[in-house]
């Protein structure tokens, strides 16, 4: 039996696979929720829940729900015991990653995922740091509002740049970020792994 923390090195070799260009991050609090793992990729966040033999279902309708409200594609991977059973689980639209070591290979995508269009932009700004949502500002030809507050700020974004601007801005900005220098930023977040691919770029 494999358990979450066994699961997570596989996983984050899957998606350097997966996708060309992806960034990973551990345990980031998204509305009532924690997400296990969330990826950045061009132009989307991508968010993943870990079910191990050793998980249930207890809590994944909640999760289920606050995932939906933050990421543009959401995937749950799963150990054995729960790979026939949980499309029941997750809604359509979700991926299914599943644990299968029969041919040497420890993880295989079921289904992929479709896009969420419940996720909300407004929520997604809320995982930059200040800072970061300056430089989306400034990165989208507006000024940073440094004095404001941040909601007018966020609002300013919202209304005067377009999604597609906003979206590939931000998520250059989660590319490039740097735990080295926090400023005023909230107190850092664990991450327990990054990619390969960010490791070599952090």
């Amino acid at each position: 039996m494999l358990y979450d923390r066994d699961i997570r090195p596989y996983l984050y070799d899957f998606l350097d696979e997966m996708f060309p260009r992806v960034r990973t991050f551990d345990e980031k609090i998204i509305g009532r929720s924690r997400s296990d793992v969330f990826a950045v990729i061009d132009g989307a966040l991508v968010g993943i829940e870990i079910k191990s033999d050793a998980d249930t279902y207890a809590r994944l309708p909640s999760q289920v729900k606050n995932y939906d409200k933050f990421f543009d594609y959401n995937y749950i991977v799963v150990g054995k015991s729960h790979a026939k059973k949980v499309d029941a689980h997750v809604p359509s639209h979700w991926g299914i990653i599943a644990l299968d070591d029969s041919d040497g290979v420890l993880l295989v995508m079921h289904r992929p995922a479709q896009i969420n269009v419940k996720a909300k932009l407004s929520n997604q700004l809320r995982l930059l740091w200040r800072r970061e949502l300056v430089s989306v500002l400034k990165r989208c030809g507006l000024p940073g509002y440094t004095s404001k507050s941040r909601a007018f700020s966020e609002k300013a974004l919202l209304d005067r740049a377009t999604p597609d601007k906003i979206k590939a801005a931000m998520t250059e900005e989660l590319f490039e970020r740097d735990y080295t220098t926090l400023n005023d930023q909230k107190p850092r977040p664990t991450i327990k792994s990054l990619s390969k691919r960010a490791r070599r770029k952090a």
